[in-house]
């Protein structure tokens, strides 16, 4: 356990220096969130009307969610390309703990998402979204975020090692974007066809938002929805330790053998 923490803390220090040495990565992923929550929120929050809410404070929560399913993107380019150029390798032949090396990239990720999402909020709390919640409630719906982004850069980092070049995981982490199209971060579900509804329930980002956006007090729950959004908070933790559960031993797995 000492072997882990130390090599862990190493390992954190590597992917935050290299965060450190660019900056123009760091600036246009802290950027774009904030850049989607204007987009949606003053082109469409035009032009949508949702009864019993505001849609900029439905929004905020869901972009929130969907910054923190990001990490499936950012975990899985960053463990391809230390793959894939050797950096990996380098590390085999070293007496780290094989565990730590995706521990520190997933904690470093940890680190730089929440800072990231402090802009993300300013921004909202200037369109007018406001924390309706008790403090408690929302540091769970703080804590929620992280434990999601945590579980989702693990997956990210499952994927990127089983990638099989760095232009593969780039593409296939481009197309992670479509996944908070597929759920209830940017619009209802109640207005969508019964297939695709059902889909975007089951997906575990409804899960995350409704209970971001309960716990935060900005919107009801949905009425008639499948249980993990009739069940958020539940279902968020549910949905994020499974992921933990599956993917970390995984990818700790995969990296040792590799």
């Amino acid at each position: 356990m000492s072997a882990l923490v130390h090599d862990g803390t190493a390992i954190l220090g590597r992917h935050l220096l290299r965060i450190r040495h660019a900056p123009a990565i760091t600036v246009m992923t802290q950027t774009m969130p904030v850049v989607f929550l204007l987009f949606f929120g003053y082109v469409f929050g035009g032009a949508l009307a949702m009864p019993g809410a505001d849609y900029r404070a439905f929004l905020v929560p869901g972009m929130l969610v969907a910054t923190a399913a990001n990490g499936v993107m950012t975990g899985m380019f960053q463990a391809a390309q230390d793959t894939h150029r050797g950096v990996t390798d380098r590390l085999r032949t070293m007496p780290v703990s094989r565990a730590a090396v995706p521990l520190g990239q997933a904690l470093a990720d940890l680190v730089t998402s929440a800072v990231g999402m402090v802009p993300l909020m300013l921004v909202g709390l200037a369109m007018g979204w406001r924390i309706e919640g008790t403090a408690l409630e929302a540091l769970g719906a703080f804590g929620l975020l992280l434990l999601f982004r945590f579980a989702a850069t693990w997956v990210g980092i499952l994927l990127g090692l089983a990638s099989k070049s760095e232009e593969a995981a780039g593409q296939l982490g481009s197309a992670t974007f479509m996944l908070p199209l597929l759920s209830n971060a940017y619009l209802p579900t109640d207005g969508m066809p019964g297939w695709l509804r059902t889909v975007a329930e089951w997906n575990p980002i409804s899960a995350v938002t409704t209970a971001v956006r309960q716990l935060f007090g900005n919107a009801p729950l949905p009425a008639d929805a499948a249980w993990p959004v009739t069940h958020p908070v539940a279902g968020a933790l549910l949905w994020s330790l499974a992921l933990l559960a599956l993917c970390a031993p995984a990818a700790v797995g995969r990296y040792a053998r590799a």
